[in-house]
């Protein structure tokens, strides 16, 4: 995989994970239980970002995917509350 294909999945990745935290607060009823869900995405994320960096060949392109398992671990979140937002659900 060349660092320009991974520059390009780590800046959509990033900005789903960027919509995913947005729309935390906006979908959750009380602050506290938005807080325990972002530490949550942000532990696991950087967790499997750090896993996926390790087998990284250059120090860029494990910048990069660091940075991609980051914005991975925020997909299905962002998927829920974006059916969420569409459906017009209530804060839960």
């Amino acid at each position: 995989m060349t660092t320009l294909t991974l520059a390009v999945g780590t800046a959509i990745l990033l900005g789903i994970a960027a919509y995913a935290q947005y729309r935390i607060p906006l979908q959750t009823a009380r602050p506290a239980n938005a807080l325990i869900t972002r530490a949550v995405l942000l532990l696991v994320g950087a967790a499997f970002g750090y896993y996926c960096a390790r087998f990284a060949l250059t120090r860029i392109d494990s910048y990069l995917a660091f940075l991609s398992g980051l914005g991975l671990v925020h997909v299905p979140a962002a998927a829920i509350l974006f059916l969420k937002r569409v459906r017009r659900e209530e804060k839960s």
